[in-house]
């Protein structure tokens, strides 16, 4: 089993579509793909269209009493730890537990025959649920959008790497995912170039193409079961791949 968490610690970079699409992409493929959110904003949650966690079915008792995991739901084919508003609480009570941030790393644990592939989305922050994923993780994917914004998070985006190395110094980038990405824009271009000459590994961008991704969240849905002959499908599985090859596991990019 091997545990990545998708992470950035500014929002809006695509962390959550990855996360769901790609998880989605791996399970079709034949494996066992579970997917936590830690995100208290829950997207990733609902956008698999569960809309009814409770607090109970969430890492709130894994971060703040170091449970074992919950029982996940299922749903269209992946296993899902789901999140919902009031997890942010965790990150008030999770400062007095000692190591807290390492109950994560240690449930999963008792898993890992379940599962081939873990996958974490996130909050965009750098306060105690993105560490509880970030040191449970094997490997970390950093999406960075091709904008000024995204360019500007890179320094900050080291220092947290920095931060979590102290903790877990076999912990490592696997790959650095450009989004937002449309080709027909200098800044774009001049971005991506940025991006590539400062990071590495960095795979293909990702095009910016949101209205299927709105439509297909709005729906409940991966996008591959939402809209499984769209571009944005083929741009996910393209990108699933890269991201299996990060992972280490086998995956054949299939319409």
């Amino acid at each position: 089993m091997i545990t990545a968490t998708f992470f950035n610690h500014a929002g809006g970079a695509g962390k959550t579509s990855l996360t769901l699409n790609a998880g989605y992409e791996l399970a079709r493929s034949g494996l066992k793909v579970l997917l936590i959110d830690l995100d208290p904003q829950a997207n990733l949650t609902t956008w698999l269209g569960v809309e009814d966690a409770e607090l109970h079915e969430t890492v709130y008792p894994v971060a703040t009493e170091a449970r074992a995991l919950p029982v996940p739901r299922e749903v269209f084919g992946l296993h899902l730890i789901p999140s919902r508003v009031d997890l942010a609480l965790a990150e008030a009570i999770m400062p007095g537990r000692i190591g807290a941030e390492l109950f994560l790393r240690r449930a999963l644990t008792a898993v890992e025959g379940q599962y081939d592939v873990v996958l974490i989305d996130s909050p965009p922050s750098v306060g105690k649920l993105a560490a509880l994923g970030a040191l449970a993780s094997d490997v970390l994917f950093v999406p960075i959008p091709t904008r000024v914004k995204g360019v500007n998070a890179l320094p900050g985006l080291s220092e947290v790497m920095r931060m979590y190395h102290g903790l877990r110094p076999e912990l490592r980038v696997g790959l650095y995912l450009p989004t937002l990405y449309d080709a027909r824009r200098g800044h774009d271009r001049d971005m991506l170039e940025q991006i590539r000459s400062h990071l590495s590994p960095v795979s293909e961008p990702l095009p910016q193409r949101e209205a299927i991704y709105l439509d297909s969240a709005l729906a409940g849905q991966p996008v591959g079961v939402y809209a499984p002959g769209s571009p944005v499908a083929e741009d996910l599985r393209q990108a699933t791949a890269s991201i299996a090859r990060a992972l280490g596991v086998a995956y054949e990019v299939t319409a």
